[in-house]
């Protein structure tokens, strides 16, 4: 391999031949968006621990690849009693790394120190059992800074449930990076932004009277409206297209990830300018 190559590119190299995927061919999206995986599908795996070590490796890399976090968050789940499936599965994530493996994020001086939190759900994603996963992603200054994919706890109800539990979870950490920015003397953050692409969720969190179908969210309805009262946040509407948080509810074709990428600032940081 020549020189240039990035000490993360080795790696992955080296880590690919060790799994005799050396030569699997890349492919445009780290997880089939028409699989569907479940526990007990296929033949248990004779060495689980092989696919343990694998999903760790894979987590690992969420730190520079937010586009695998949901593929990654999956997977994870079927650490316990992992089958053939659920590593076909992983292998496709390595396969997705091999077709950009000097993708990374750039940041960025944009001229403001604004914080901008996505967040959406999956609603009902989990055939298993029916929960939900939420996700979100917070720029501070235009630069992704934080993101998750998280199954949610508990059923929920409806598409403007699991958005709302969703919009919970992102305005923690909204409200924690906030803190960590005055405490860092980064900036003296303003008003933050929470876009959501669901009206319904957005209506209850402004709305101040509670319904009978918002009584079992209470405490997140109470949570969020509070911030919003206070001023610290403000919430906006985003059409679906431009739902960033996409990324990490579900598993999307290859020029939706493409494009998502490109407005998180995950480029292949050593193609040329």
């Amino acid at each position: 391999m020549p020189g240039s190559v990035s000490h993360r590119e080795n790696m992955l190299w080296i880590f690919l031949k060790k799994l005799e995927c050396w030569d699997s061919r890349p492919v445009d999206t780290p997880m089939d968006p028409n699989t569907i995986l479940s526990p007990d599908q296929g033949e248990p795996l004779a060495d689980p621990g092989r696919y343990r070590r694998l999903i760790g490796r894979l987590n690992y890399l969420t730190v520079t690849r937010p586009d695998i976090s949901f593929a990654t968050s999956i997977l994870s789940q079927f650490l316990d009693s992992p089958c053939d499936s659920h590593w076909d599965a992983a292998v496709r994530v390595l396969r997705y790394i091999k077709g950009a493996p000097r993708k990374g994020l750039l940041y960025e001086d944009k001229g403001h120190n604004q914080i901008v939190g996505y967040t959406d759900a999956d609603w009902a994603g989990s055939p298993s059992d029916r929960r939900s996963t939420s996700g979100y992603c917070v720029f501070i200054g235009g630069n992704l800074i934080s993101w998750k994919s998280k199954k949610q706890n508990v059923v929920a109800r409806s598409s403007a449930e699991a958005k709302y539990r969703a919009m919970a979870l992102a305005t923690c950490e909204l409200i924690w990076l906030k803190q960590l920015v005055k405490e860092l003397k980064f900036c003296e953050p303003s008003k933050m932004e929470l876009v959501c692409d669901n009206q319904a969720a957005l209506h209850i969190a402004s709305n101040p009277v509670f319904h009978e179908r918002t009584k079992h969210i209470e405490i997140d309805c109470h949570f969020i409206r509070e911030k919003l009262q206070s001023g610290e946040i403000v919430t906006a509407f985003v059409n679906s297209n431009d739902q960033l948080a996409d990324i990490f509810t579900k598993a999307l074709q290859g020029p939706r990830i493409q494009y998502i990428c490109n407005k998180l600032g995950a480029y292949d940081l050593y193609a040329p300018t």
